[in-house]
Formats: C-alpha cells, structure tokens, sequence
C-alpha cells in the first residue's frame, strides 16, 4: 500500500570537499546564466536493496567518489556571492558540499511517487541552505536506497547536472576518466558590437517592466506536482495525429502540442489565452550540430537555454486538430533553435544589464491566461547513474518554486524502453483535467509499473 506518511530522521551531516587543492578565484557567470532566477533544482534516484554494499559503504562510494568528481566540477564545491552591481557570481574556493545522511522509515515500495509534495518534498531531497550543491542519501527501511540532490540553477542546467552526475557515477565504478567540463564562458561573450532580433524584444522582459505581483486571492488555484508514465505506444500515436501534410513532428514536439491542448481546456471559462514555453538547449546550435563533440559547448557547464513560446486562444486549442497545435509549436520553435539566436540573446541581455532579465513566459501572472514551460528531458542520464550497486528503478528531476508559470519535463523511464516518465509542476485545476480528459495517456507512477511491488 502506497503512503507518504513515514518519517525521515538526519543522522550525519558533514562537508564534502575536493580531494585536491583548489585555487581560490571568481568566475562571473554568463549572460545565459544571469536569465535564470536564484531557484534550487532537485534531482533524486531510487535503487534496489543491494545483496554486495552495506548503508556504510555506500555512503563511503559515494562520498569518496564526489570528492574525486569536484576536482572538475569544482563549480559545485563553491559558493554563489553578489559583486559589487548586484550580480550574482561564483566564488570558487572548495567550500564543499553539504552531504547528508538519512534514515527514512518507509519501504520503497511504499513510496507514494506520484505525489512527491507529500513524499519526496521536505523528506528525500535536501534543502540547500548554503553553497551551491546539496546530497542526501537515504537508507530506507527494506534496505534501498535513495540519492537526492539540491543545486543552484544559476550555475547548473540539467544538461550540466548530468554530466556531473554520469561523472561521479564513472569515477565511483573507476571507470575509464569521463570528459572533463568546460568552463569557458568567453564562447558566450557578448559580440561587440551587440546585434539581435527585434523578436527578442517579445521573448524576454526586464524585472522593472512588469508590474509588481499580486499575493492569490484565498481559495486560488494552486500549483502541486506530480509523476506519470506515458507509453512508447501512446507517444507513437501522439506522433503520428501530429503529423500532417507530410510533415513528420518530433515525438517532444508531438508530446507538448497535446499537454498544451489538454492545459487550455483546464484553463477555466474566463481565461484569454493560454501560453506555453519550450526550453531550447543551445549547446548544439553554438557548436558544429548534434553529435559534435570537438567543439567545447559540448561539455559546457553553466546555462545555455532559451525559452520560446506560443500563444493561442482558448478556442483554437480544444477545437483544433492536434496536427495543427503541433504546427503552432513548430512554428514558434523555428526561429529559436539557430545559433543566431542564441548569439542575438546574449546581444540582448548584455544590451539590458543594468535590470534583472527573465523569460517573458515567466514575467506573465496568471490574469492574462494559463502558462507552462515545457522542457525536454530526453537527455536525463536515468540507467547511467550506477555508482556499482545497481541501475536506479526510478529517477526524476523536482521543482520546489511557488510561481504562477508551471513546468513539465518529460524523461525516459528507467523501467520500459521507450516509455517517458513526465514530472509535473502545474495548477491544481490543470492536472484534474488532464486525470478526466487524458488518463489513457497519463498514468500515476506506481510501484507495480517500476516493478518494486
């Protein structure tokens, strides 16, 4: 019987550092970088009880191969200060990383993982207090364990976390070296003189242009997360009603055209509109193209995202074929996934670096309709972080900020080949619809679909 109702006790906190000096510097953060506001990410991994390792000596793997993984991703062992104009920047002086140890009284398979507010939030994933990363590792009472960890979204995407995470996984099985990170910021230096698409202007927003937010009048919808399962065969299908006219969408784009049609029919009656983000990873655009692995963005850490939207009305999504809602997303997508772009926003945040900058989709309240970013988690290194006891049985990124945006990132299942496991970060009133109108594509995560009943 599934239950969040289980206890979760710190026994041992203690610093993780690198195993080897470190000299103390400043690294500004980039352009890319400052577009992110000051959140923490979440990301946690569900494995096994193992027959070979004691609690003991998984948290010694673990931490000794974290101390060995910092001498590169040094980033994560310091810490986040602001310089004299108020942007943040990163202190690198091996702080380290405040690792947990835990006990929580509770099966994996009992675990709720459907609902991580109830379950995984506040027990299983730390919350980072200082520096720029935080672990806990947790023992659970059949013997599983669960690794959790909590970083600055200003210093890390998930592009950057998996490589750090596929990294202190390699080193904990000493594998061969894996690819080092690159810190080269100057690939994202302003050019000079700045040049960019006046579309920009349209896709992101200065802090001090919008007006101030309002707190939610009481009895408000409100967002909660949760985790679902959808299968190769549903996305097939979604893939192939997306397409029309000879045009073949991605299964992503095929993915999001759906969730933006079942979002706008939970949007409610007094609703303008409703918009929806995709997160655009630069790294291939800035570099010779998909499998390049000359070019120094591939192993870039930091920030290197865009965050394009569309809107529609109300109408034209619940009464429009899915063919023509992937259209729309396809349409929107075109002009954000050149290297231009990524070059012309780093123009146009360089152009506005006296004010605070975000995404557009982000600076919109909720007044002027529905709005979630949709980002692609196609990348998420689930079956690769094997420290040496085991594949995970389950992995999810977790979001924590209370915003008026939702987000959604879908990411393969470690279970079913094929299958997506998609974490949800949306309004209350939007994931009921979508258990009415959508529960044939999305199905609550269960011990029994993970194989751990």
């Amino acid at each position: 019987m599934v239950s969040c109702e289980f206890a979760v006790t710190i026994n041992r906190k203690e610093l993780v550092a690198s195993l080897f000096p470190l000299q103390e510097h400043w690294q500004p953060l980039s352009n890319l970088d400052l577009i992110v506001p000051p959140t923490d990410v979440s990301v946690y991994f569900c494995y096994r009880k193992s027959t070979k390792f004691t609690f003991a000596s998984v948290v010694n793997v673990l931490k000794t191969a974290m101390a060995k993984a910092l001498a590169s991703y040094y980033a994560f062992a310091g810490e986040v200060v602001l310089n004299p104009r108020g942007e943040p920047e990163l202190l690198c002086n091996n702080r380290g990383v405040d690792f947990f140890e835990a006990y929580a009284d509770v099966k994996l398979q009992d675990l709720d993982l459907y609902n991580p507010d109830a379950c995984v939030n506040g027990k299983l994933v730390p919350e980072k207090k200082d520096g720029v990363l935080s672990v806990q590792v947790t023992r659970l009472k059949c013997g599983g364990v669960i690794v959790a960890c909590t970083f600055d979204h200003r210093i890390a995407d998930a592009y950057s976390a998996n490589m750090f995470l596929v990294a202190w996984a390699e080193i904990a099985q000493e594998k061969s070296l894996p690819p080092q990170p690159s810190f080269q910021h100057s690939l994202l230096n302003p050019r000079h003189p700045g040049c960019y698409d006046a579309s920009l202007d349209n896709m992101y927003v200065t802090l001090s242009s919008l007006p101030p937010r309002t707190d939610p009048e009481p009895g408000a919808d409100y967002i909660i997360n949760r985790i679902y399962y959808v299968t190769a065969e549903d996305i097939d299908r979604l893939q192939s009603l997306a397409s029309s006219n000879g045009h073949k969408r991605s299964k992503f784009v095929a993915f999001s055209a759906f969730l933006w049609q079942i979002v706008a029919k939970g949007a409610g009656d007094n609703a303008k509109g409703c918009k929806m983000g995709i997160v655009v990873d630069g790294r291939t655009r800035l570099s010779g193209g998909e499998g390049d692995e000359s070019s120094s963005m591939a192993n870039y850490f930091g920030n290197v995202l865009s965050a394009p939207f569309g809107e529609a009305s109300i109408d034209e999504l619940q009464t429009k074929p899915l063919s023509w809602v992937a259209d729309s997303v396809h349409e929107f997508l075109e002009g954000a996934v050149t290297k231009e772009h990524f070059l012309g926003l780093v123009d146009w945040i360089e152009a506005h670096r006296t004010d605070t900058v975000l995404p557009m989709i982000y600076g919109k309240g909720k007044e002027e309709g529905a709005a979630f970013v949709v980002s692609s988690g196609q990348r998420f290194p689930v079956r690769k972080v094997d420290f040496g006891w085991g594949r995970p049985a389950f992995g999810s990124y977790n979001y924590t900020w209370d915003d008026e945006v939702g987000y959604v990132m879908p990411m393969p299942s470690a279970t079913e080949e094929g299958d997506w496991v998609v974490y949800m970060h949306l309004f209350k009133g939007h994931l009921e619809m979508l258990e009415t109108e959508a529960a044939h594509v999305f199905r609550p995560i269960t011990p029994d679909y993970l194989n751990l009943a």
